[in-house]
């Protein structure tokens, strides 16, 4: 047979060929005709018998059916307008991520390795048996069946880090609802910054109450620590060389005298283990009392209260217009009230006084005050004597300190108060400071009474 006449005819799609018919073809019908080799089957919509409408194959003629049974006739649209496919798309870029498998390779043919688009969700498995180790292609492994188990060790490692991911997280939002500052003002805007919080007050030092018993008074004025503190060292005081004729002149001669003083005593009180302070300086009229209050008093005085020394100054301008010797009056009086302070820093004065007031004798009274004042006239004297050259205490001078020395005491005052010592007491304290310019032998606390007279 030719090869023409094996080769499919137009309408042929199935095995069979143009000529195949069945072993025993149906007779003629009206409106149809007898198919002949090389033309194609119709298929029409008329009321044939399925039987006939099967395909056919030009062999011989004498060829079996196929197996695929009688072909089923398409009915015409229901309007007679056959429906139309569905529009290619108009992208030319794009590709169906559904399509088919490409042809089977023949049989030992090369492998071409793979090229072209990748496709959406990464590389895909095309092609017929791939071999996953081919170059270019990731191949998808195959997933182990079953759950995967994992070590001891490892299992033990992830809980540790999740129990640890859990309380952080739990801490965190703790802090953050506990804290009312740690919210965002504007959550658009940047993370507001939290302030500083505030370091916290150091607490003082815990500090520890030490109770000191009380020195009693007696003790304190018979055994201060001023007596132990030695000699007064002389700082070479120049007598002032201001005339005292006027106020405004003795006011000026005492006050060049105050820094000479302060020289002198601050170095021994503050051995004795008493604080310094300079004293204030006043001139005072007939009538005043300053802050002490009291009687008023014609002669010059020291306030413990304001620690101010008060002078009278017209007795001064009138005694150096008669002498000019009348200036060594003025360095012994400014050298007595600068004592008084000096018994007021070491706390003498307070204890002699406290000691006063506990009696209800008036002679007593004036014992304790005659004491105080008899020891302020020595601890004077002792200042002179350290510094008696620089003040000029020679000549004359000296010869008018031994006669006051000798002409100053109670009996010899208008009143004759026995507040501040009779003459031959005077007379004694002051040689005893003047012959020793030491604190320690001006201790009339421990003296008999007669020595305090």
């Amino acid at each position: 047979m030719a090869d023409d006449e094996r080769a499919p005819k137009p309408g042929h799609f199935l095995p069979g060929g143009a000529g195949d018919q069945p072993e025993s073809a149906p007779t003629d019908t009206p409106g149809t005709r007898p198919s002949t080799p090389g033309d194609p089957v119709e298929l029409t919509g008329g009321a044939a018998d399925p039987a006939r409408t099967a395909l056919t194959s030009p062999d011989n003629g004498n060829r079996k059916q196929s197996e695929l049974g009688a072909g089923r006739p398409i009915s015409p649209p229901a309007n007679g307008v056959p429906k139309k496919a569905a529009p290619l798309p108009s992208d030319p870029e794009y590709q169906g991520f559904y399509s088919g498998p490409p042809p089977a390779p023949l049989p030992n043919a090369p492998t071409t390795p793979l090229s072209g688009t990748r496709r959406l969700a990464g590389p895909q498995r095309i092609g017929w048996h791939t071999s996953p180790k081919r170059t270019g292609v990731r191949a998808f492994e195959a997933q182990p069946k079953g759950p995967q188990r994992f070590s001891r060790r490892i299992l033990v490692l992830l809980c540790a880090v999740a129990l640890i991911a859990v309380s952080g997280g739990t801490v965190a939002a703790y802090s953050s609802i506990g804290s009312p500052g740690s919210a965002v003002a504007d959550p658009l805007n940047k993370p507001s910054e939290k302030p500083a919080d505030a370091p916290s007050p150091i607490p003082p030092p815990a500090t520890e109450t030490v109770i000191v018993p009380a020195v009693p008074d007696d003790v304190r004025v018979q055994k201060n620590e001023l007596y132990k503190v030695g000699k007064l060292p002389g700082y070479n005081c120049a007598l002032p060389k201001v005339k005292p004729n006027t106020k405004t002149n003795v006011l000026r001669f005492y006050q060049a005298m105050l820094p000479c003083l302060a020289e002198t005593w601050e170095p021994l009180v503050l051995k004795a283990d008493y604080p310094f302070r300079q004293p204030k300086l006043a001139l005072a009229t007939k009538g005043a009392t300053g802050a002490c209050g009291g009687e008023a008093l014609e002669t010059s005085f020291y306030c413990p209260e304001d620690e101010t020394i008060y002078m009278r100054w017209e007795d001064d301008v009138k005694f150096y217009k008669q002498t000019p010797v009348a200036v060594v009056d003025l360095v012994r009086t400014m050298a007595h009230e600068y004592s008084h302070h000096v018994q007021t820093l070491t706390n003498i004065l307070i204890s002699s006084d406290s000691q006063a007031r506990r009696t209800t004798s008036k002679a007593v009274k004036l014992e304790w005050s005659r004491r105080l004042e008899l020891q302020a006239s020595c601890l004077g004297a002792a200042f002179v004597s350290a510094n008696k050259k620089t003040l000029g205490l020679v000549g004359e001078n000296l010869v008018f300190w031994n006669f006051l020395s000798r002409h100053i005491g109670d009996e010899l005052t208008t009143k004759k108060v026995r507040d501040h010592g009779s003459s031959k007491s005077y007379l004694f304290w002051s040689d005893q400071g003047f012959k020793t310019a030491n604190p320690a032998s001006c201790n009339t606390y421990v003296a008999p009474s007669a020595k305090v007279s």
